[in-house]
């Protein structure tokens, strides 16, 4: 059983980039509710969009009025505004594992776990790609991150996240992973791990894994 939103790394150059936001989900309105804002407990209000396999499971038994943890994948809008996918959402105290079973969600939803506390605290990132852009003098990180599929028909982009911290430029072009944690509307480098270098056969053939995997 999955008993943590973030699963573990399967693969030295595993990509992602997911994290868990605590606050108010506001859809934009009654006739958007897949489109909204994450309003956390400063008031911040970060642009959010709810991905469709929770959609039934918050209309059906999420109190929107009331805050919860969400699970996000996060992005950067214009290259620079931060914008939240929320993917699931982390509360095992009030919705049980039958809950979960009943509304056809596996465990990489991350909405099944024994407690509701987790080690890594609220606004926590896990991000793991490719260092492509670093200034440390301005604390200015961007990392590339490459994505499976979600269908045969669409090839998925790879994306770009900005980060903000120190990342010393003769990493670039180096697989990297990062923890992070967004302080209002930026993710901050809390610390990193250098995985090893990366040639562009090594970026190629994980491309071809990723679309062999999906198909």
């Amino acid at each position: 059983m999955q008993n943590h939103p973030i699963p573990s790394v399967t693969d030295p150059l595993q990509y992602r980039a997911i994290g868990l936001v605590r606050g108010i989900y506001k859809p934009q309105d009654e006739d958007t509710f897949t489109r909204g804002a994450l309003i956390d407990s400063k008031g911040n209000e970060i642009d959010s969009v709810v991905l469709g396999r929770v959609i039934t499971l918050i209309k059906n038994h999420v109190p929107l009025e009331k805050t919860h943890l969400w699970v996000v994948y996060p992005r950067c809008r214009n290259n620079q505004n931060l914008h939240l996918q929320i993917t699931g959402i982390w509360e095992p105290s009030t919705l049980k594992k039958d809950l979960l079973d009943s509304e056809g969600l596996n465990e990489n939803s991350g909405l099944k776990g024994d407690s509701d506390s987790l080690l890594e605290g609220d606004d926590y990132f896990s991000i793991r790609g490719e260092l492509i852009f670093t200034k440390p003098e301005e604390k200015n990180v961007v990392i590339k991150i490459r994505q499976k599929p979600r269908n045969q028909q669409k090839k998925a982009l790879p994306f770009k996240l900005n980060l903000k911290g120190e990342v010393p430029i003769n990493y670039l072009k180096h697989f990297i992973s990062l923890n992070v944690r967004r302080i209002d509307y930026q993710l901050l480098i809390e610390d990193f791990q250098i995985i090893g270098p990366l040639s562009k056969q090594q970026i190629n053939n994980k491309s071809k894994k990723i679309l062999k995997n999906k198909n």
